[in-house]
């Protein structure tokens, strides 16, 4: 029951924000340039491309949920009980993250004198994905409270792999690129900004600088990134 309705509250949450968030703006961009690349049928190579693919990534993910629900003693309070209270703090520390920086985000996103600049404040501040970082955290929680019955065990690839996916493959290098075109502090807020844990930030010297940021430093006292729009 517990590890159902930590899932359960972690994705009403995410998909009441990404419902929110995409209404009126019609398809996503990424899955639009996907589709521009099928050859014949674009619902068949939608559906093996996103929906298969998706699902199947879905489901190797969410094992130790499943590993868990189906355990007939329930989780293990007793003997490895102590990973289901640690699990429960790592979500909770994972729903902050998420929850946080997407308000964060969004409110960035509102705000019309933002185009052009980076979102470098709140969470944003020491890592350049505090809601991936939680979305991770959220789903290492939960296979460490399904780590707490044995069974359970046997899925740690399954948090390994979504780490990973959002770290390093479909999160947040697909998210970055091309992103310093679009935002020209964003070289410098990489250079300066931890890209998953979140980490006190780097102190940049003018040579640490992008030769784009020095030519269009701002004035003393104001972060180049927030202040100055995009050329």
């Amino acid at each position: 029951l517990l590890i159902t309705a930590l899932t359960v509250i972690w994705g009403l949450r995410l998909a009441t924000h990404i419902g929110l968030r995409s209404r009126g703006h019609g398809e996503d961009p990424r899955y639009e340039a996907l589709l521009d690349k099928a050859a014949g049928s674009r619902t068949a190579y939608a559906t093996r491309k996103i929906y298969l693919t998706q699902g199947a990534v879905m489901w190797f993910v969410s094992l130790p949920v499943q590993v868990a629900v189906f355990q007939p003693e329930g989780l293990g309070f007793e003997g490895f009980g102590f990973l289901v209270w640690i699990g429960v703090i790592v979500w909770a520390v994972g729903m902050f993250f998420e929850t946080v920086g997407d308000l964060h985000l969004t409110r960035f996103r509102n705000d019309p004198d933002s185009t052009g600049k980076v979102l470098d404040t709140g969470l944003w501040r020491y890592t350049r994905h505090p809601n991936y970082f939680g979305d991770a955290c959220v789903w290492w929680g939960l296979s460490l409270l399904a780590f707490s019955a044995w069974p359970g065990i046997l899925t740690v690839l399954s948090p390994v792999f979504m780490t990973f996916l959002l770290a390093k493959g479909t999160g947040k290098p697909t998210l970055e690129k091309d992103m310093d075109k679009r935002r020209p502090g964003y070289t410098d807020y990489i250079r300066r900004t931890s890209g998953f844990v979140p980490l006190p930030p780097h102190t940049l010297t003018d040579s640490d600088r992008s030769p784009q940021a020095r030519a269009f430093r701002a004035p003393p006292g104001r972060s180049t990134s927030r202040h100055r729009k995009q050329p």
